[in-house]
């Protein structure tokens, strides 16, 4: 591991699935609670779900966007210090510019902000008959791969559709990441198909843990998130500790970092944040 950081062999990790209502402040509150009551269990490490602040659709990115920083990200740090925690800060609609992005805000235990990753790619799908949802009739792609390193491993991070492209993730595997987050909102037509299939498949392929933190089901909101907000290990088997000791066994046992063939195919990133 690069840097000043020495491993420790486990950890604990906190996903939040919160229950998001259209008062912002409500939203806020919830989540200072509930980054307190995961502290006070020993996580050293948590995760809130996308867009915790408002609720998730093309409709309300507009009205409920803030700056970077600004009044979450205010609540967001202080919380983080407060707890002396690495807070993932699920996501936000972002006001950068004129564009408006979806944008998590990690945060370290001394409440300074670590990286900020814009969602890279869009959630632009039409399912007939189920559901067509198009994020870029409002936001704007963030452009930049998203690390931080903590005490504990490096960590790579995603948003909600960003765990469908493979390719993101071997390149967060390939930078010594041993820790996938991603805040989401998978639906009802989604979740049900594809979100502990995704997760497994970013974790099988990697050998790495993934942590997928989703809002709480709401069947009377304009959009309904599927929830089943988990951790996965490498052997797709749902995880509350992560130890890192299993991830150097694993590896040597089926030592798929050292098979691949690197003279055949490559995967490499072009902008990193």
């Amino acid at each position: 591991m690069s840097g000043i950081f020495k491993a420790l062999s486990k950890f604990r990790l906190a996903l939040a699935q919160l229950h998001v209502s259209k008062i912002k402040a409500d939203n806020l509150g919830r989540a200072q609670k509930i980054v307190k009551e995961a502290a006070g269990q020993g996580a050293k490490v948590v995760v809130l779900p996308e867009c915790f602040n408002s609720p998730y659709g093309p409709g309300f990115f507009a009205e409920y966007a803030e700056k970077i920083p600004g009044e979450s990200t205010q609540v967001l740090s202080e919380a983080a210090k407060e707890c002396g925690v690495y807070l993932v800060g699920g996501s936000i609609p972002e006001e950068d510019g004129g564009k408006l992005y979806n944008t998590c805000s990690i945060f370290g235990p001394d409440g300074k902000l670590l990286v900020k990753h814009r969602k890279i790619h869009l959630f632009d799908i039409d399912v007939p008959g189920k559901i067509r949802f198009q994020e870029s009739e409002t936001l704007s792609p963030g452009n930049c791969l998203s690390m931080f390193e903590t005490p504990f491993c490096k960590v790579g991070v995603g948003i909600c559709y960003d765990i469908r492209f493979a390719e993101l993730a071997q390149i967060y595997a390939k930078k010594g990441c041993q820790l996938l987050v991603y805040p989401g909102a998978f639906n009802m037509t989604t979740g049900p198909a594809h979100w502990e299939l995704l997760q497994r498949g970013r974790a099988v392929d990697n050998q790495v843990y993934v942590a997928a933190a989703s809002p709480a089901r709401d069947e009377s909101a304009s959009y309904v998130a599927w929830g089943h907000s988990s951790v996965v290990n490498p052997w797709s088997v749902l995880s509350v500790r992560l130890y890192l000791q299993y991830l150097a066994d694993m590896r040597q046992q089926i030592p798929i970092t050292t098979q691949r063939r690197n003279d055949l195919y490559s995967v490499n990133s072009v902008q990193e944040g």
